[in-house]
């Protein structure tokens, strides 16, 4: 096995050798920039809520994983949900539970310091890039890109851990860049929220392996259709037509698409949240959303919508957004199920109560 990550690791300097001079990103960075990790370690430390009860909550979360087995799959195979509900649920689970766990140890770790949460993180992602080598069937790269996004992200936080060996940090770099990225680069062009979760995928690793030419091709892709997706009203008419469902699938468009332009605003500074063309904005879909899950009855597109909470989706969407578009009915939406967490099927705002996403100007 030593030998077999040796190898690995000499081929992975071989393929970006072209690209060693190329744009690096601080790390960690992405969606958990080092200002952002700081501000919050000095809530921790001084006990200010919210942030010292998410952080309970966080930590409770880590402690928990450390009785979980882990369900790495050589080919993870997730048929089509309409059919084979049963086996897409079951294979979907092993990703979603390894990669919410490798998240939460890995940030547990930044906050705490404590290096068990580091070592506990990285047997979820060796596992992983060391078994995993491909993905299959119907739905097999839609629920890697949108489940995965936890790996990355955990991946980040570890970044400088002294403790991840450099091959086995290599290892996993190249499972990014062959399987999952993949997986995310597959989707991206797609119409509805595969596209946006393909592309939040996509830039979350082309952060991590400071891959500046694929963080500028996802936000060109992120502009390409954005005023597509949104129509004048705000409704977002690849989401709505989905029956009974509309409002879940608008959260579920605009939950990576919002985060995706964090991502590239952390890369490079341009802030797609405020793009807005004929009255299209991305803060006019999510009002969209945020009135008619309040107002169901009102909602023309269905008798009767699924709708969503405050203390699950959309209101960790809503809780990310308060801070970033400085709304206060936002914030006052989520206040009274603080703190908020969101830790199974997709990753985007996990953690939007203990990790604000504040360090946009210009609001």
């Amino acid at each position: 096995m030593i030998i077999k990550r040796k190898l690995v690791a000499i081929l992975a300097l071989i393929v970006i050798a072209p690209n060693l001079f190329a744009k690096v990103y601080p790390h960690p960075g992405g969606m958990h920039p080092e200002s952002q990790i700081e501000f919050v370690r000095g809530m921790i430390e001084t006990g200010t809520q919210p942030y010292y009860n998410a952080y309970l909550q966080l930590i409770e979360k880590a402690e928990a994983s450390f009785g979980d087995d882990i369900h790495a799959m050589a080919d993870f195979n997730v048929p089509g949900y309409y059919q084979d509900a049963e086996g897409h649920r079951r294979n979907s689970k092993y990703l979603q539970s390894d990669a919410f766990n490798a998240y939460a140890c890995a940030l547990a770790w930044q906050l705490s310091g404590e290096d068990k949460y580091a070592f506990r993180a990285l047997e979820f992602l060796m596992a992983w890039a060391e078994i995993n080598k491909k993905y299959s069937d119907y739905d097999g790269s839609l629920v890697m890109a949108y489940s995965g996004t936890a790996m990355i992200m955990g991946g980040e936080l570890l970044y400088h851990f002294s403790g991840w060996e450099k091959i086995d940090r290599q290892v996993f770099f190249e499972w990014v860049r062959n399987v999952y990225r993949e997986a995310c680069n597959e989707i991206r062009t797609r119409s509805n929220n595969w596209a946006d979760w393909g592309r939040f995928g996509s830039a979350l690793s082309g952060y991590l392996l400071d891959d500046h030419e694929e963080m500028v091709e996802n936000s060109r892709l992120i502009k390409s259709d954005l005023f597509e997706k949104i129509a004048d009203n705000g409704h977002m008419p690849e989401e709505t037509r989905r029956g009974n469902n509309g409002l879940w699938y608008t959260y579920f468009s605009l939950a990576p698409i919002t985060a995706s332009c964090y991502v590239v605003y952390q890369a490079t500074g341009e802030n797609i949240f405020l793009l807005e063309k004929d009255g299209k904005s991305i803060k006019k879909a999510l009002d969209y959303l945020f009135y008619y899950n309040q107002h169901p009855k009102k909602w023309i597109w269905h008798d009767n919508p699924r709708t969503g909470s405050p203390s699950g989706w959309p209101g960790v969407l809503f809780e990310a957004m308060g801070v970033v578009y400085d709304d206060q009915d936002y914030l006052d939406y989520v206040r009274e199920a603080r703190p908020l967490i969101y830790d199974s099927h997709h990753f985007a705002w996990s953690f939007p109560t203990l990790m604000p996403a504040f360090m946009l100007p210009d609001k």
